[in-house]
């Protein structure tokens, strides 16, 4: 925009040669020129039609006097190109020219290239800031981005990070409970019994009852915890990477989007299902690459299981595997769908619900 600005500032300036010359027809005619080469001389930003109009500009120089009065409105064009030697050759057309004009015209025209040698170098260092003001603006918002996700990732690690070291916690205190608690009540039953067995006091029987029936009570509820402390602790994640370590048929990709509250019986049904259906892929399949995509929507979860083989699995809608697949998902009110079109594919969906 400054551009254009100080070409017309610089047409402006100009046409004031008319207070030293008349306005005839070839000034006016070079008036307008003026005003046409800045114009196309703008608009048209590749360097060879710069230089191809600054040749053309310096014709008229040569063939007309009256261009040689608007010598800066070509000179700045011409700068701003940066070719000098033409620039040169122009100014002396033009002082050659202005030499049958007013002594006047040859100051005004002086002037007139300063300003427009002035103009171009002040908008050229001023591009010259832009772009470099530009370049650490974007760098910046560049660098920001990278660091918000840097600080995403880093915090996405630390809650997994976190997420397994529970999961690990509540196993160790289920193996607690189990070796130490659990194994001190089995025991103490196993007292009761024999304490029964050989006591010969009649009174003592319901006492041992009412405590054998307590200690049966408590076995009870701490195997009920020791099982939900069990099933909370699996990590759905890292037991998909044991099943795809395991599976050495072809090579198999694997792509986990999942939070970290995933009901147990969501965790269970896609466990055994990915299991099924890799097995069903080493006996039947000629696939040569398996995908397993595990993805979690904000109103349902989502297992996809496909592979590129050519060879249809056998027992498709009949097999006792495909069947347990499906009584699972039916069973969490979700949909299963297989597709045998460009290889076998497993489509399961599972509607979220508040308590599973």
């Amino acid at each position: 925009m400054k551009r254009i600005l100080n070409r017309f500032f610089l047409l402006i300036y100009c046409l004031g040669a008319v207070l030293f010359t008349k306005a005839d027809t070839a000034f006016l005619v070079a008036l307008l020129t003026a005003a046409l080469y800045t114009c196309i001389h703008y608009y048209l930003s590749q360097r060879t039609y710069h230089l191809v109009l600054s040749l053309f500009s310096v014709l008229l120089i040569a063939v007309c006097p009256d261009f040689a009065l608007f010598f800066p409105v070509f000179l700045y064009g011409i700068m701003e190109d940066c070719c000098y030697p033409l620039a040169v050759l122009a100014g002396l057309l033009s002082f050659l020219r202005s030499l049958s004009f007013p002594p006047e015209i040859l100051f005004f025209l002086a002037l007139g290239s300063i300003l427009a040698l002035l103009l171009n170098d002040y908008t050229t260092s001023y591009e010259a800031l832009d772009r470099e003001f530009k370049k650490t603006r974007d760098e910046g918002v560049e660098k920001t981005i990278l660091l918000k996700e840097k600080n995403q990732a880093l915090l996405e690690k630390q809650d997994y990070e976190i997420y397994t070291a529970t999961l690990k916690e509540r196993n160790r205190i289920a193996r607690e409970i189990h070796d130490n608690v659990g194994h001190m009540l089995s025991r103490s039953i196993l007292l009761v019994g024999a304490i029964r067995t050989i006591s010969s006091d009649t009174a003592l029987a319901p006492s041992l009852d009412h405590l054998e029936s307590t200690l049966n009570t408590a076995m009870t509820n701490v195997r009920e915890s020791v099982h939900d402390l069990h099933d909370e602790s699996i990590n759905l994640k890292d037991a998909l990477n044991g099943l795809m370590k395991d599976f050495t048929f072809c090579p198999i990709q694997m792509d986990y989007d999942m939070g970290y509250e995933v009901p147990k019986s969501i965790k269970y049904c896609f466990i055994s299902i990915a299991k099924e259906a890799l097995n069903n892929i080493i006996r039947h399949s000629n696939a040569s690459k398996v995908q397993i995509t595990v993805r979690e929507h904000p109103g349902l979860y989502q297992l996809i299981v496909e592979d590129n083989g050519t060879q249809l699995h056998q027992g498709t809608d009949s097999g006792l595997g495909l069947r347990n697949m499906r009584d699972r998902v039916e069973a969490l009110d979700g949909m299963l769908q297989i597709r045998t079109e460009k290889g076998f594919r497993i489509f399961i969906t599972i509607p979220k619900k508040e308590e599973l």
